[in-house]
């Protein structure tokens, strides 16, 4: 079962199988049968992605069941606890998995393969030299993704010095 919704990055695909969300696709999709806007998971994480989009959500809650091969699963592990503004090289990934940067092809394959993009945050994961490099959406939808989740500028703050009697 499936439904879609409308991002910032074009309209997406959620797909679920009775327990959990098991693929997030990119437009184009396939718009065979088995469409199903009001089954409570599917709304529940049209919902959280509605949310995220809007810059009101830097994490998810829902069930995930990404379909793969013990690799790439913990691969896909491993891109969850990269947190929300933050990135991490192939290299880096890697070595979280207890390998050598000669795995770093590897990973960049596993996390290629993500069928949960966005809410398994593959976005998050840049080259060695921290350019943007290949992502199964395109790249201007990984740096939208990247500058969604981009913290605000804040004002610097002053030192006590810095600031009027009254304001001490």
């Amino acid at each position: 079962m499936w439904t879609a919704i409308d991002s910032p990055i074009g309209e997406l695909r959620v797909v679920a199988d009775d327990e959990a969300i098991v693929a997030i696709d990119f437009s184009p999709f396939d718009r065979g049968p088995g469409r199903d806007d009001n089954n409570p998971l599917l709304r529940r994480a049209a919902d959280q992605l509605t949310e995220y989009f809007a810059g009101r959500r830097t994490t998810f809650d829902l069930p995930l069941s990404p379909r793969g091969t013990d690799f790439q699963r913990r691969v896909w592990a491993e891109l969850l606890k990269i947190d929300h503004g933050q990135t991490a090289t192939y290299g880096q990934i890697a070595h979280r998995l207890g390998m050598t940067n000669a795995a770093s092809r590897a990973v960049g394959a596993a996390n290629g393969a993500n069928p949960i993009p966005v809410v398994i945050p593959c976005h998050r994961v840049i080259g060695a030299n921290g350019k943007l490099t290949g992502y199964a959406g395109g790249l201007d939808r990984k740096r939208a993704l990247l500058d969604l989740e981009r913290p605000a500028p804040t004002q610097p703050s002053l030192p006590d010095t810095e600031l009027p009697p009254w304001a001490r």
